[in-house]
């Protein structure tokens, strides 16, 4: 996103002009995606009440998800990443780990499908009834595509030719962590959305863990390799360290990010799963009471 030409050591330049639009552009974008989901919820709290149909914790949860997009893009955050290829981890971890739940969390479909003009909500309406828009957004299809689409992601852009192009292209940069959030976006849906489009508890664990081990063993391949996969143009003054700190910056976040989570939908589903049993359904009914001291007195008969 802006300035993103990190670790470039000349000085200004035409870089500089397109670093300073590709600024504008982000900002002028998160303003535009804020007003549109502000609009669709105020719309929708009027029709239903406020916090009826996007509580309140959501609507905070998108708005802190574009603070933190703007946050990594800008201030310490963006000249730590200039620095050093792990300052560039942190940014992206951020982006993963934060942004993307935060945002997922925000259920922006409805807010801002209704605050779309009508020629848009239309569109939008005959593409989600395609027929192949509803295979993609059965669960488990749904779960393989955001798996996919984040492990690419990640992988890509830490590729060596790819991490080099964006790190010396301030326009290549920006799509790197447009395609970050959306990725992230696309991967916490099914698992922070709404209730009603939630992916089951079982296809939610397996996405969650299918998308920890790739990136892992990315993590795991920056930290042990004895050498820099990199130039060392784009690594800090000690290339390996700075790489071995990368890569443990992408492993242990991750793993545990994905680990609390998994685990936490792991025991809702528990939850769920004992307050629907069906023993406790007979055990409610009236009438339905075991005899334990008829039972005893038989046995001790027996005995005797």
């Amino acid at each position: 996103m802006s300035g993103l030409s990190g670790y470039r050591a000349h000085g200004p330049g035409p870089g500089d002009v397109t670093d300073g639009l590709l600024t504008m552009l982000v900002v002028a974008g998160l303003c535009l995606l804020a007003a549109g989901y502000g609009r669709g919820v105020q719309e929708l709290w009027a029709r239903r009440g406020p916090g009826r149909v996007v509580p309140g914790w959501r609507v905070a949860a998108f708005g802190g998800g574009l603070l933190v997009v703007l946050a990594a893009d800008q201030g310490p955050v963006h000249r730590l990443a200039e620095s050093s290829f792990a300052g560039h981890m942190a940014q992206h971890m951020l982006l993963l780990l934060v942004a993307g739940p935060l945002l997922a969390a925000g259920a922006a479909g409805l807010p801002l499908t209704v605050a779309a003009p009508r020629p848009l909500r239309q569109l939008l309406a005959r593409w989600r009834a395609a027929a192949p828009v509803r295979r993609l957004r059965r669960p488990a299809r749904y779960a393989l595509l955001a798996a996919a689409a984040q492990t690419l992601v990640l992988w890509f852009w830490h590729l060596p030719g790819p991490y080099v192009a964006a790190v010396d292209r301030p326009v290549l940069h920006a799509a790197e962590h447009v395609s970050l959030v959306a990725a992230a976006w696309l991967l916490w849906a099914p698992v922070l959305g709404p209730v009603r489009h939630r992916a089951p508890a079982p296809v939610s664990l397996l996405l969650l863990v299918g998308t920890m081990l790739p990136a892992s063993a990315l993590g795991a391949v920056l930290t042990f390799a004895p050498e820099p996969v990199y130039p060392t143009r784009v690594l800090g003054p000690d290339p390996v360290a700075d790489q071995q700190l990368a890569g443990l910056l992408m492993w242990a976040p991750m793993d545990v990010a994905v680990l609390v989570a998994a685990l936490a939908v792991f025991l809702a589903w528990l939850l769920r799963m004992d307050r629907d049993r069906p023993d406790h359904l007979v055990a409610g009914r009236p009438g339905r009471h075991p005899k334990p001291a008829a039972t005893g007195a038989a046995t001790e008969g027996m005995v005797r």
